[in-house]
């Protein structure tokens, strides 16, 4: 799904330059659960930008099923980033003012899809996570858990190639970060979705069927499988 070759990212922060990527390369195989795991700066949300797109990249190259991101128009980015791949964050980054099912059926609506079949789908994706009897809640009156299940479904419900999911268990208790990491463990499983997560979260990290550590923006180590995986 991934080519990630020789990259490297800097960015300004102040007048600093802080050099986040350091000539990261590495492979990530279609249908793989993989968790970049590493300590708060040493490079995993930076690297998951760029995977999501949603940061440009800078030096080297990065292809998502054969494409060269650099050689993309901004058209054709904004397609993929619409279309192929789902996005899960720590903070949900849900619409207050809608409910469950309003906010997953916007994203829908955006990419021209019917009134019929938003509503299909969007029925299948709060299932699929659980959800469908709190479809009309607006996130503020769900628990945290509830409304990461919205964010999962609200990424599902496009049937991405991949999810990206940035910390997704940190605003939860430990309970119900299991649960959703069941759920992004099952996508992974049964509909193929390559699944790209970056935490520092022993959980997560023994969910994924591969870990990649990272350091001040460097590759540490990249098993071929989590010895945990089955």
């Amino acid at each position: 799904m991934y080519e990630i070759e020789n990259v490297s990212f800097r960015y300004q922060l102040g007048n600093q330059t802080v050099q986040a990527l350091q000539q990261v390369s590495l492979s990530i195989p279609k249908g793989q659960f993989v968790c970049l795991a590493g300590p708060s700066g040493s490079g995993k949300s930076t690297l998951l930008n760029l995977l999501g797109l949603i940061e440009p990249v800078q030096e080297g190259r990065v292809r998502l099923d054969g494409k060269d991101l650099a050689a993309l128009s901004e058209k054709e980015k904004n397609r993929i980033r619409r279309f192929e791949v789902g996005f899960v964050f720590q903070h949900f980054h849900l619409f207050p003012v809608l409910a469950a099912d309003e906010n997953i059926e916007y994203f829908l609506s955006r990419q021209g899809v019917g009134r019929a079949e938003r509503v299909k789908r969007v029925r299948a994706a709060l299932e699929a996570v659980g959800i469908w009897e709190q479809r009309r809640k607006k996130p503020l009156e769900m628990s945290g858990g509830q409304r990461q299940r919205v964010a999962i479904a609200r990424a599902l419900v496009k049937s991405p190639k991949v999810i990206i999911a940035d910390e997704p268990t940190a605003s939860l208790d430990q309970r119900t970060g299991n649960e959703i990491m069941e759920i992004l463990g099952k996508l992974c499983r049964e509909q193929k979705t390559t699944v790209v997560a970056a935490s520092h979260d022993p959980m997560v990290i023994g969910f994924a069927e591969r870990v990649v550590r990272m350091k001040d923006g460097l590759i540490e180590s990249i098993p071929q499988k989590h010895p945990n995986a089955p």
